[in-house]
């Protein structure tokens, strides 16, 4: 299966803390394996080959933020 790369925006982080927080919750979810997070825009870039868009807003959730739409 060929490798996936998503963009998500995350709304309510503020600080490199947050994004740390960010980062290794989205980092557990099966299937990723490379998360990206810059705090300027609030993007969040997510690559693996089989990780679902659920599981990324729960583990963004999970770190106690929300993705925009």
């Amino acid at each position: 299966m060929a490798p996936i790369e998503r963009t998500y925006v995350v709304s309510g982080m503020t600080c490199s803390h947050c994004v740390l927080s960010v980062e290794e919750e989205v980092a557990e979810v099966p299937g990723v394996d490379r998360v990206a997070v810059d705090l300027a825009s609030g993007r969040l870039t997510v690559s693996g080959d089989r990780f679902g868009d659920d599981e990324v807003r729960a583990a963004v959730a999970e770190a106690g933020y929300e993705l925009v739409g």
